[in-house]
């Protein structure tokens, strides 16, 4: 099978070379679907789990909030106080970027958790100033965030029969989400 001729000479270019491309083409993209994609929901969870860092995103929001805990207790300058509300925000914005998860209850339990802290970052940040309103606020997401996070743990030990490490921080070259 061959395309018609542009240049007029009546032969025409073969389409096998084409439709080769295009099929290691699919293929690859197929292969990119990668194990959250596909098989037992636990092999789909890990796999996003691995790949996505949701332990490692779960371990730093408890320490962002912990540090924006420190720092109003500590009475620090509004400066310091915004720096630390902004990562808990950022961060939490971060791992909101990394769903869904291929699990709907946990996508749900994450997505919870994740918009309280961006919700305690925000509002701590604007009310680093001393407004004591936004700063209540902000400790009334933060004391519903640690509640929040341990459910989403949960739903990933009952899916997978592992709870994911939440350490921020792997020895080098173990890749185990699981910290086995």
């Amino acid at each position: 099978m061959a395309a018609p001729s542009s240049d007029g000479t009546g032969r025409g270019t073969p389409l096998w070379p084409a439709l080769t491309v295009v099929l290691i083409a699919a293929a690859v993209l197929a292969a990119c679907a990668g194990q959250d994609q596909s098989g037992p929901p636990a092999a789909r969870v890990s796999a996003w789990v691995s790949g996505a860092g949701g332990g490692s995103a779960v371990g730093t929001l408890e320490v962002d909030s912990r540090n924006v805990g420190l720092a109003l207790s500590r009475h620090d300058p509004a400066a310091a106080i915004k720096t630390v509300c902004a990562l808990l925000s950022n961060d939490a914005q971060v791992a909101i970027g990394n769903l869904p998860t291929p699990d709907q209850q946990l996508t749900d339990d994450l997505n919870r958790a994740y918009e309280d802290a961006a919700a305690a970052g925000d509002d701590c940040y604007q009310g680093s100033s001393g407004t004591a309103s936004l700063l209540l606020r902000s400790a009334d997401e933060r004391s519903r965030l640690m509640p929040l996070l341990v459910t989403a743990l949960e739903r990933v030990a009952a899916i997978t029969g592992h709870t994911p490490s939440t350490s921020t921080t792997q020895p080098a070259g173990n890749n185990d989400p699981f910290g086995n």
